[in-house]
């Protein structure tokens, strides 16, 4: 097959998949929303049905169970479901974040065992980093995984756990040697594949949140929880390695999904100016007005440019970590002032729930916060930037 008969076809493909995407977005997630997020209810079904059409496994090997697509296809659906409804394309980037390590460090065997119902839409995951006493400084965690013969016991406390009591496994980085507060204290933490089902398990309960309301946030709690020493993934005390190099991909998903807020949030506004009459015209004809919405649309051009770059860097094998914490950033903010400049739009229809701009705006505001606050990722850039001038 030429290259170019190959691009067809995968461009076919390609096409085939965004159209599916784009009919499961509007026929099963964005009219159940409004309701899901004021019933704090959780969409397991539609993340079944999602898994089952074959966008849970999307951006991993096909000889691993998953879907064989580039990330920067992979980001696109994640930003389609995004924009239809966060709580599912956030939850598509936080399972497709929990794969990671076991994707990429798990022996063969492991992934043999494990990965076909991860990627395969069977089950769902959620990763467990952050602390209550550690959540940027993610090196100071305190929970621990002692070995005990042929297994580890594990004891501590998560936080901020997407998926909490929801998911069927969690990815989770915890203490194996030295101590939290130790100057070497990252090259002490190990990953394990921790069943949901383990006992001494169990989820905290939900945090009452400003947004995202039908996705579970929860701590998670480790008594005494037994796994097999075979859970290990990848090297001992060699775990935190594992959870920067994820986070780096799982930041271009947020980047996605804050990209498919911001686009929801900007079609509310035109649609809504479009129809709305003063003056004995409609308000989008109004100067000042279109320039809002102009700046709205350009900053969503541009953070949906910067995260597909970032994601052909990735998909080409080269470096891509600083791009993908600018693709964080600015699309996080893009999506919060775009949020908010749409209520402003709305006016007092912004401010009420009949309509999903005041929704928008609270949801905008954790992506701002999770996988990295932006504040962290400026610190990456520019950290970044002091070495490149070395």
């Amino acid at each position: 097959m030429s290259t170019a008969v190959e691009r067809e076809a995968r461009d076919d493909t390609t096409a085939a998949l965004f159209a599916l995407t784009r009919e499961l977005a509007d026929a099963e997630v964005r009219p159940q929303a409004d309701r899901g997020e004021q019933e704090a209810r959780f969409p397991r079904e539609i993340f079944r049905l999602i898994g089952k059409s074959g966008l849970l496994g999307l951006a991993y090997p096909e000889e691993l169970g998953g879907g064989g697509q580039s990330y920067e296809t992979y980001l696109q659906v994640v930003e389609e479901l995004a924009t239809a409804w966060l709580a599912v394309g956030l939850g598509v980037s936080v399972h497709t974040l929990t794969c990671f390590p076991l994707a990429t460090a798990g022996t063969p065997a492991q992934q043999q065992r494990w990965l076909p119902d991860m990627l395969g839409g069977d089950q769902l995951g959620a990763y467990c980093l952050s602390e209550p006493g550690s959540g940027s400084d993610a090196a100071a965690l305190r929970t621990r995984a002692v070995a005990d013969g042929d297994e580890f016991v594990i004891d501590g406390v998560k936080a901020w756990t997407s998926h909490a009591g929801q998911a069927d496994f969690y990815t989770l980085f915890a203490r194996t040697s030295g101590e939290h507060d130790a100057p070497d204290r990252a090259s002490g933490i190990s990953c394990l594949h921790v069943p949901a089902q383990t006992p001494g398990v169990s989820a905290g309960t939900p945090e009452h949140k400003m947004g995202m309301r039908a996705s579970v946030t929860a701590q998670m709690i480790f008594e005494s929880a037994r796994v097999p020493a075979g859970n290990l993934v990848g090297e001992p005390d060699r775990g935190f390695r594992i959870a920067l190099a994820a986070l780096d991909a799982g930041r271009l998903g947020i980047a996605a999904c804050a990209t498919g807020v911001a686009q929801a949030a900007l079609d509310v506004a035109v649609r809504y100016a479009r129809q709305r009459q003063q003056f004995g015209r409609a308000i989008i004809d109004f100067q000042g007005l279109q320039f809002m919405l102009a700046d709205m649309a350009t900053g969503v051009a541009a953070a949906r440019a910067l995260y597909l770059s970032a994601a052909r860097r990735k998909d080409a094998g080269l470096p891509y970590g600083q791009q993908a914490a600018m693709a964080k950033l600015l699309a996080t903010d893009t999506a919060m002032r775009v949020a908010t400049d749409a209520v402003q739009v709305l006016g007092g229809y912004g401010y009420v729930e009949d309509f999903p701009a005041e929704r928008l705006m609270r949801e905008a505001k954790v992506l701002q916060i999770v996988e990295g606050t932006n504040q962290i990722q400026r610190l990456v850039i520019g950290r970044q930037l002091a070495r490149s001038a070395e």
